[in-house]
């Protein structure tokens, strides 16, 4: 994987090359009310459904829905509750009745205004309104920003397991505004950093010491700082999803921490943690598994274990979550195959190995 120096700089731009199914991934400051005219050139219906929670459309709402409306666009506000226990069938079948209702047709679009869960369940609407409709995702948390959005993972969640029922479907445009994150809740911001340490600790030890170095800056949304791991973070998601679309090998190392996470978000219902503190828990945890079976010298551990903890992440498995019990929710995830578990596990910073394993230590 490529490694990128840090650059001055608080706007981006990161492509998926992906053939005809290329986009763009534009990162700047204060540029939502640019979202209409980002959209002229794709050629949607003007049409188009904004999909959000109640607490982004206050913050948001108003301003992309002017600049859509300058732009000739006639935009549907579509608003569902906002958490993660609320990306289910029983919303998106809301969400397409409020699509039918008003109209939108094969030629419309929708866009993804929030955070991980409305970018996931509108790309999973838009896969499947009538079989198949153009989506845009506009990101508003960290998470979102260097992960969630890219890629083309659509899905909503079973409570026997997360993210069980989806697709594949790109995007047209992810649009990244940094100033989002102004009123993003701490803790939020601080759960989106589990995936950019993620990014450092698979592909990129370059980034993994920047975020060591540079914590304060990071904390305290310096915009240069943010612009640079937020870029950095798309440019490694984006060359793994070129590699391998959909799954079918490589694309699996950015699953890292995920196989102990997801299982700790469904046993909890998801009502405990955010997802990137899960993942969180599920890095550390990994990390241990490879340094006891060799793969991972103690002091990259420890390396591991300490930027977790210095940005607050939660790093333990709560004493109420067995093992067994993480062990049963990992059987109905979809990254088991023919029954074993496949785990992403640290040979050291910035290089990663998939792993089959019967049973999870």
């Amino acid at each position: 994987m490529e490694r990128v120096n840090p650059a001055q700089s608080n706007s981006a731009r990161v492509k998926v090359e992906l053939g005809e199914r290329s986009y763009n991934i534009s990162i700047g400051t204060d540029t939502l009310c640019g979202l209409g005219p980002a959209l002229k050139p794709l050629d949607i219906n003007p049409v188009i459904g904004l999909i959000t929670n109640p607490t982004v459309s206050h913050y948001y709402g108003h301003t992309v829905m002017d600049s859509l409306r300058t732009s000739g666009f006639e935009p549907i506000l579509i608003t569902i509750p906002d958490g993660e226990q609320y990306k289910d069938i029983l919303w998106a079948y809301y969400i397409y009745g409020e699509m039918l209702s008003n109209r939108l047709d094969r030629s419309s679009a929708i866009a993804a205004l929030g955070g991980g869960v409305i970018g996931d369940i509108t790309g999973f609407v838009a896969s499947t309104y009538m079989r198949g409709i153009p989506y845009i995702q506009v990101p508003t948390t960290l998470l979102s920003h260097v992960d969630s959005s890219v890629g083309g993972k659509t899905g909503i969640n079973h409570p026997l397991g997360k993210n069980m029922i989806g697709s594949f479907y790109q995007p047209r445009l992810v649009w990244v505004d940094i100033a989002t994150l102004k009123t993003l809740p701490r803790r939020e911001f601080i759960a989106g950093l589990a995936e950019v340490i993620k990014y450092g600790v698979i592909a990129d030890s370059v980034l993994f010491e920047y975020l060591e170095d540079n914590r304060e800056k990071i904390i305290s949304l310096e915009a240069d700082t943010i612009t640079y791991i937020v870029k950095r973070s798309c440019e490694i998601k984006a060359s793994v999803v070129a590699a391998d679309e959909k799954e079918a090998g490589f694309r699996a190392i950015l699953n890292y921490g995920h196989t102990i996470g997801h299982a700790i978000e469904t046993i909890t219902a998801y009502r405990e943690f955010l997802h990137g503190e899960a993942v969180a828990i599920g890095m550390l945890y990994a990390a241990g598994i490879a340094k006891d079976m060799g793969m991972l010298k103690e002091d990259e551990f420890k390396r591991i274990s300490s930027l977790i903890r210095i940005y607050g992440l939660p790093y333990e498995i709560p004493k109420d979550i067995s093992v067994p019990a993480i062990h049963e929710a990992v059987k109905v995830d979809k990254k088991r195959k023919a029954g074993r578990i496949r785990m992403v596990l640290p040979e050291g910073i910035g290089r990663v190995s998939i792993v089959s394993l019967d049973s999870i230590p």
